[in-house]
């Protein structure tokens, strides 16, 4: 597996991926519907940010998208295939992000995380500093978490 910086073609594909990765939980049909658009990239978005794409055999099994500028950035999305979840990738892309982070100048940076995926962050070294409203559910509250890269 290896991992590389997204291309902007890409764009429809992450899409699918996410929207997979977030399905996985169990998540009903209006759920979905309602984070579709949280969810979605287009080429402009995959430029914008620091779009990495965690690739084996041709096949991109997940990615992740950093943004944000020193002191601090955000994790806006780590998706990876179903079939994947639990074999490293989500682990690499994570590693990925922290070293491009700190590359960048980033001393820390922030996650809006689901709450399914708030143990594997926690794994990482994340520290739970919060909670955070949900972009498409009204009413609902994410874990807000924080990775310190130090200076």
């Amino acid at each position: 597996m290896r991992i590389r910086s997204a291309r902007p073609d890409e764009a429809e594909l992450l899409t699918a991926i996410a929207l997979r990765a977030k399905a996985y939980w169990g998540y009903d049909e209006a759920f979905m519907a309602a984070c579709r658009e949280e969810l979605s990239l287009d080429a402009a978005a995959v430029e914008r940010a620091s779009t990495l794409v965690a690739e084996e055999g041709g096949r991109v099994l997940g990615f992740a998208v950093l943004s944000g500028a020193p002191p601090s950035g955000e994790l806006d999305l780590l998706y990876v295939e179903p079939d994947r979840i639990g074999r490293g990738v989500g682990r690499a892309l994570f590693e990925e992000v922290r070293d491009r982070a700190r590359a960048l100048g980033l001393r820390r940076f922030t996650v809006d995380a689901d709450p399914n995926a708030e143990p594997f962050y926690l794994a990482m070294g994340a520290v739970r500093i919060g909670s955070t409203p949900s972009g498409s559910i009204p009413g609902r509250e994410l874990p807000l978490l924080a990775v310190e890269l130090g200076p």
